[in-house]
């Protein structure tokens, strides 16, 4: 396994009336990060958050190309950027769903407390296969093929390239001392968004290659 030690490029927030950062999601110009009770879209060149959207934001948050799906306690929901409004809505898997992302037409589901990852449909919420960790889960991503996770237990906080089928860790990237990740997604190129809990920031961490 390769380990390395993560390299933060750029921090950001914390954000007025932010006390926990928990999803977050990246639709190719905007980081979109959830914040309890609303979804806010980042401008990472420039730090400044551009709208909200008022909708249940409790853990994880993907983008499919054209849609936002949120973690709400129990369930998933399918909005429309545009309008805000919620157009669908499936069952989330398990009792402590944490991470969100999509890829290969499916949605993928980490969860937290039992130290598992789950690939589910979108359309159903039926599970397709779940991968085990020996890790609590946090936020989940897809780049280039690649599976990542990250994990938060006490003070510290990694991400892992995992086998997608076996579970198995590849590669793991260790953060500061202190430093939790809650959400993660990939910008589809060499760094991460990472939210960042009860700090209240989102960082940029760069993917090693």
């Amino acid at each position: 396994m390769k380990q390395s030690t993560a390299q933060i490029l750029r921090e950001y927030g914390p954000f007025a009336g932010v006390d926990k950062v928990h999803g977050v999601t990246w639709d190719g110009q905007h980081v979109w990060f959830a914040t309890g009770d609303k979804l806010n879209a980042l401008d990472p060149s420039s730090g400044k958050t551009l709208r909200s959207i008022d909708v249940a934001a409790h853990a994880g948050t993907a983008f499919d190309g054209q849609h936002l799906f949120q973690i709400a306690d129990d369930r998933i929901h399918k909005i429309d950027p545009q309008t805000g409004r919620v157009l669908a809505t499936i069952p989330a898997p398990g009792g402590s769903d944490s991470g969100l992302t999509w890829a290969e037409g499916t949605l993928w589901v980490g969860e937290y407390r039992d130290r598992k990852i789950h690939q589910i449909d979108p359309e159903t919420g039926a599970i397709l296969r779940t991968i085990e960790s020996n890790r609590f889960v946090t936020g989940v991503t897809w780049v280039e093929g690649q599976l990542w996770h990250g994990t938060w237990e006490g003070d510290e906080s990694e991400l892992r390239h995992v086998d997608a089928k076996t579970g198995e860790v590849l590669e793991s990237v260790k953060l500061p001392a202190g430093v939790g990740v809650s959400g993660l997604e990939s910008d589809g190129g060499d760094q991460f968004f990472c939210g960042g809990g009860g700090s209240g920031k989102v960082r940029a961490v760069r993917r090693p290659k």
